[in-house]
């Protein structure tokens, strides 16, 4: 046994020594062979470094003749043309001139080129460049004529010169031809001792290959052998203090260690090493272990969840990571497993599950997300309110999932829930289609076993429809409030108007100068319009209907065309297309005028750089409804309407124009005043390209239909009967007592409802009627009437108010009211009622 072994270790020293032997010899024959081709191929560069300067010279000759030439003929061109593009061109050429000569400066200092035809070729080209420049110089400062002469006597010189330039140049080029036809017999030299040497090299590395080879044979079959056995030790060691097992193709067990043992409940390997490795895998789970084991003795990598029974009876939940550990000695794979006991992870995934199915029986969004805002939890809750499910929500950023825009709220919650733990408030996000919701948001930090913060839970519950009816109940307290404040207004300023109204119709009376009518005309005109006015703000405040009269509605929009062409920029072109025929409706005058008056203004500041606006009308039969309606057309070419909040813009106080420019009101109000008509609005708008409103009204349409200009009849004068007027306005007091005193009455006055039923307690049988306004201190209308009514149950009573309104008839019948006038009234209005009361009652 020693003598194999000594016998071994001669061998390999005397091998070891031969192999040095062989590699000094082979590091000496290509060092020589190195040396012998660093040689050829020095002179075989410095050849081809002679060759490419000859062919460098050659060029250059070749390039400055030409040059030469050029010069020449730019420079006779100038002194023939002074043409400052010849004159450039000359310039140039000798520049180029002046270059070339500098590059032949670095032949001249080497031994094996001729430096004495370079040197004379220098001299040769300067002299005759100097008596090309002597000659432009000449023409420059003397003129053409004296150039001339200058040019004939240079002439036999520049001959001369040029000759000799030539003939220097043809020299040049001959001896330049000299080294490449020396070139093809250098390079065969060359090529041929080259090529010797490469075969040499050959040689020697292909012995000395296979001496390496089969000395390498012998340790590569040592080195298998101990890289096998140190791959499995390693494995074990490093896969502590998990179960490592390995396991043969036909999946038996190879090795195990001590943790695979304690997992296994057996005491020692040997029950196990040879036996099937699925005995212990229940059964539900070995065919997929099995899929696996195959895989992995196919070279695959893979991992399995499975459950096994100890030999003790202790049921396990194992995870393993298999990877192929390749066999080197027939290049097969074994199974080599790390597995790992999971039984507390799949109880407590069991609890969560759980949980998680109560959580999904909640109707709030339950969502649980990391630091990072990164969604781990996503419940049914969470899926109905946003839309998202589970599967699309899981992972993804809440920010970009669910909100948009300024996250400065989101950043203060959870700075506040850092910092407490918990936070509370309204979000407004968005759901997958994009609808924007409000919810109610309860956040509570979980922390970590370290204390760490490690997620927040937040629950949210959908509060949207709250919010939109709270907005609405708002806007109806703030509706109500507006209308409570401009009843009291309208009623003052309708104080206001009564006398100025009255005053202005008795002054028509006594005036009788046509230009005084006029502007009595036109005082009245305007008294009438403010009353319309507080008309409507009242009829938007409180619903209050107005005066409904048939209707010509094309005088109505001829005068609103009228108002626009003078009134608007010259910049909007307006145009009308009314219907001849057009039918009539039953509506407030005023009413319709205020709310074509809004879409055409509308239409004037959607078009601030001018446009068109057209306004049309048109008898139109509904064939859903088979009912008669004139549609009225107003359109623009402004900037148009968003499509998003078309459906917002007839809601009170939207508005589209900027603080300080609209009150969101206009389209409210004409949608109200149109629906109060029994008719509709719709409109139609694209950005950029324009709007167009519709209004339908419902239509009047008879044969027998008569113009709705009234024919003027003179007031109805009195016959001397007594009017009790009671107004806690003595302005109106007087003007009513002249007004009527003026159409043959008598009046008596009170200021107030007590001084009321005094003065008709003592003038009862001289007063025959009574004008009482209802709203007046001291003593309301109403409890005045009553006690009228206590003194005369038959009492004739007109009631006055600034309301516009007159109030219900139930209430009218019980008060015992004959009439109602709304103040401010006309002399006629009033007159004419007082008649209508005498003779029905």
């Amino acid at each position: 046994m020693r003598g194999d072994i000594k016998g071994d270790r001669m061998m390999k020293f005397s091998l070891i020594h031969k192999l040095k032997g062989i590699f000094i010899l082979a590091l000496a024959v290509l060092f020589t062979n190195a040396v012998v081709s660093y040689s050829n191929i020095t002179k075989l560069c410095h050849h081809q470094q002679w060759v490419a300067e000859n062919h460098q010279v050659k060029t250059q000759l070749t390039m400055m003749f030409s040059t030469l030439k050029d010069a020449e003929i730019a420079q006779l061109h100038y002194l023939l043309t002074n043409n400052t593009d010849a004159l450039t061109t000359y310039v140039g050429a000798r520049e180029q001139i002046q270059n070339q000569i500098q590059i032949f400066r670095p032949f001249t200092i080497k031994p094996h080129q001729h430096q004495q035809w370079i040197s004379l070729l220098k001299q040769k080209v300067t002299e005759q460049q100097n008596l090309l420049q002597q000659e432009v110089t000449v023409n420059q400062q003397q003129g053409f004529a004296v150039a001339q002469q200058l040019v004939s006597s240079h002439q036999n010189k520049t001959l001369r010169l040029s000759q000799d330039i030539q003939q220097l140049i043809d020299t040049a080029l001959t001896t330049a031809e000299i080294p490449l036809q020396q070139s093809p017999n250098i390079l065969q030299t060359t090529l041929a001792t080259f090529s010797l040497t490469m075969m040499v090299n050959v040689l020697l590395l292909g012995f000395v290959y296979d001496l390496l080879r089969r000395y390498l044979s012998r340790l590569q079959q040592t080195e298998i052998a101990l890289h096998e056995s140190e791959n499995r030790l390693r494995a074990i060691i490093d896969a502590e203090p998990e179960c490592i097992k390995l396991i043969a193709r036909d999946g038996k067990l190879l090795e195990i260690n001590a943790s695979g043992l304690a997992i296994m409940e057996v005491e020692n390997a040997d029950t196990l090493i040879g036996k099937p490795i699925d005995l212990n895998i229940l059964p539900e789970y070995r065919d997929a272990f099995a899929a696996l084991h195959q895989s992995v003795c196919q070279g695959n990598k893979g991992s399995l969840e499975f459950e096994l029974e100890g030999f003790k009876g202790t049921r396990r939940w194992m995870e393993t990571h298999a990877v192929p550990l390749i066999n080197e000695a027939d290049g097969t794979f074994l199974h080599l497993a790390v597995t790992r006991d999971i039984t507390r992870r799949k109880q407590a995934e069991q609890k969560i599950h759980e949980q998680a199915a109560l959580l999904d029986v909640a109707t709030d969004a339950i969502l649980v997300g990391n630091i990072h805002n990164q969604i781990l939890f996503w419940n049914k809750g969470a899926e109905r309110l946003y839309g998202w499910k589970v599967e699309e929500a899981l992972g993804k950023n809440i920010l970009e999932l669910l909100h948009q825009g300024d996250c400065r709220q989101l950043e203060e919650a959870l700075f506040t829930v850092i910092s407490t733990g918990e936070w509370q408030g309204e979000l407004h996000q968005l759901t997958k289609d994009g609808k924007q919701i409000i919810v109610e948001s309860r956040w509570t930090l979980v922390r970590d076993e370290e204390g760490k913060p490690k997620s927040i839970l937040s629950v949210n519950t959908n509060i949207t429809q709250k919010k939109q009816l709270e907005a609405r109940l708002m806007r109806s307290q703030r509706l109500e409030t507006i209308g409570t404040l401009a009843s009291g207004i309208v009623h003052d300023l309708n104080n206001i108007l009564a006398p100025i109204l009255m005053s202005v119709q008795l002054l028509q009376m006594k005036l009788h100068d046509q230009q005084m009518q006029k502007l009595l005309n036109t005082l009245e005109g305007n008294v009438k319009r403010g009353a319309n006015l507080l008309k409507q703000v009242l009829s938007f405040a409180r619903g209050i209907e107005g005066q409904k009269t048939i209707v010509q509605v094309k005088h109505l929009l001829q005068e609103i065309e009228q108002i626009v062409q003078q009134t608007f920029p010259k910049s909007i072109i307006c145009s009308a297309d009314i219907a001849d025929n057009l039918w009539y409706v039953s509506g407030d005058v005023t009413q319709l005028h205020q709310v074509l008056m809004n879409l055409v203004v509308n239409a004037r500041d959607a078009m601030p750089d001018g446009g068109m606006l057209k306004i049309s009308a048109e008898n139109v039969v509904l064939a859903s409804e088979s009912d008669s309606y004139i549609v009225i057309s107003i359109e623009d070419t402004g900037v148009g309407i968003p499509s998003n909040i078309q459906s917002q813009i007839f809601e009170p106080f939207f508005s589209t124009k900027a603080v300080g420019e609209g009150t969101g009101l206009g389209l409210s109000t004409a949608v109200s005043i149109i629906n109060n008509h029994g008719g509709f609005i719709s409109v139609e708008s694209e950005v950029h390209k324009g709007s167009k409103f519709q209004m339908y009204l419902p239509a009047v349409v008879s044969n027998r239909m008569q113009s709705t200009a009234a024919v003027e009849m003179e007031p109805p004068t009195g016959h001397g009967e007594g009017i009790l007027v009671v107004d806690d306005e003595a302005i109106i007091r007087e003007i009513t007592k002249s007004t009527l005193e003026a159409y043959n009455y008598r009046v008596l006055t009170a200021g107030d409802g007590l001084e009321a039923v005094s003065v008709y307690t003592q003038n009862q049988e001289q007063i025959s009627l009574v004008l009482l306004d209802m709203m007046m201190p001291a003593m309301e209308g109403a409890i005045a009437i009553r006690q009228l009514k206590n003194i005369n149950p038959d009492i004739k009573i007109i009631a006055m108010s600034g309301l516009l309104s007159a109030p219900q008839s139930t209430a009218i019948a019980s008060m015992g009211i004959r009439a109602f006038l709304s103040k401010p009234c006309t002399a006629k209005e009033l007159l004419q009622t007082i008649k209508t009361v005498h003779q029905h009652h």
